[in-house]
């Protein structure tokens, strides 16, 4: 619940904060996707080797040329000797063999491989090679607010040019979720033989897929450099987290840092609803009005990420500049309420006009003026001599 004290400013908190999760990762970034709660930052907006989780960029702009029609499923590509040059993670591709879109996307997802991006990334390069894609790739992830990100290359191979914050990693597995919902469950495929004569190169090297615990996504990465990283998302009832690390010394540890993540976002920290669309939160007052002061509702239901063990009371804080001037629509947009959960960034939510006021016309701007003469006077009287 939300106590209002006063409409300009209240300040109740919550009697048990959140315990910090105090990760192994170098750095890391967890997000509570259902209400856009940030959880965990760890050295978050610096710009670091991703690994392999920078294919994820690779298949975001896959996706948009499926979308545009640019590519389909069914297209198949044809393999360079520059793709067929790569080590590390690949599908064993062959110079001058044609491969689906579709095995080359599974690929990528599944199997991380490496000669699949750049064969991708020839395909949808405007100058026809990686390199070219590669700045195609910058120029997208800034459009779509991933400041920290630089590529030089599709697939991640180790570059000193090549670099993303986790941050960044967050918002484009957040994106590749919400925009692409039909091409997602992909990412929780755990096993995929694209070649049967390399058959032990088939399964998906995320750790947490067979664990029972929503994971459904999305891309491991390993090199010397990055160590070992994981961007992943878990689904439980309505919520989702998505959770970034980097910086693990081994594939065992990044297993277990990634799991103790998801428990932790899930079991300490729960989605409750604190107002309701329409239910009056405080009151604005009112310049010239037919009435000396309106309600503020929200215009939605509100609901926020709380720490388990916290009590039912939230920090919370109505900003408006006033009084409002009359007359005044309902519904328009005349105050923030702030929340401030103990440990938790703090949330804005809007909040408008409960009713129409009216312009109060002669009789009204006489009594607001008085009023305002009134106060005015009180403030500057001089006080009276102690005894």
């Amino acid at each position: 619940m939300i106590r209002i004290l006063a409409a300009t400013a209240l300040f109740i908190s919550t009697t048990v904060a959140a315990s910090a999760f105090e990760t192994r990762a170098t750095a890391a970034y967890v997000i509570d996707q259902t209400t856009g709660t940030v959880l965990l930052n760890k050295n978050a907006d610096e710009p670091l080797p991703p690994a392999s989780m920078s294919k994820l960029m690779t298949l975001y702009m896959a996706f948009e040329a499926l979308e545009r029609g640019q590519l389909s499923m069914t297209d198949t590509l044809p393999v360079s000797s520059h793709a067929a040059s790569f080590g590390g993670s690949t599908l064993f591709l062959q110079q001058g063999e044609r491969v689906k879109v579709e095995d080359l996307i599974r690929g990528i997802i599944v199997l991380s491989g490496n000669d699949a991006c750049v064969v991708i990334a020839e395909a949808l390069s405007p100058d026809g090679t990686e390199g070219g894609f590669a700045r195609l790739m910058t120029r997208r992830a800034q459009e779509m607010g991933m400041t920290n990100s630089t590529f030089a290359n599709a697939s991640g191979w180790p570059n000193p040019s090549h670099r993303m914050s986790m941050r960044d990693l967050g918002l484009l597995a957040g994106k590749l979720i919400a925009d692409y919902p039909e091409f997602y469950p992909m990412f929780a495929e755990t096993e995929f033989l694209f070649d049967t004569k390399e058959s032990a190169n088939r399964f998906n090297r995320n750790p947490l897929l067979k664990l029972g615990i929503g994971a459904d996504g999305l891309k491991t990465g390993h090199t010397q450099e990055a160590g070992y990283g994981l961007t992943g998302s878990a689904k439980q009832g309505d919520r989702r987290v998505i959770f970034v690390v980097s910086g693990l010394d081994s594939a065992a540890a990044r297993a277990q840092e990634a799991e103790a993540i998801v428990n932790w976002a899930f079991r300490q920290f729960a989605q409750r609803n604190v107002a309701k669309a329409g239910v009056r939160i405080a009151t604005a007052k009112v310049w010239e009005g037919a009435e000396p002061e309106v309600g503020l509702v929200p215009a939605e239901d509100i609901s926020v990420l709380l720490p388990v063990l916290a009590g039912d009371d939230v920090a919370a804080e109505v900003i408006y500049t006033g009084p409002v001037q009359a007359p005044i629509s309902a519904g328009t947009e005349l105050a923030e309420l702030v929340l401030q959960p103990e440990g938790l960034p703090e949330q804005r939510f809007a909040l408008v006009a409960e009713t129409d006021v009216a312009h109060g016309g002669f009789l009204a701007r006489v009594s607001t003026a008085a009023k305002a003469l009134i106060d005015q006077l009180g403030s500057t009287a001089p006080a009276e001599d102690g005894a």
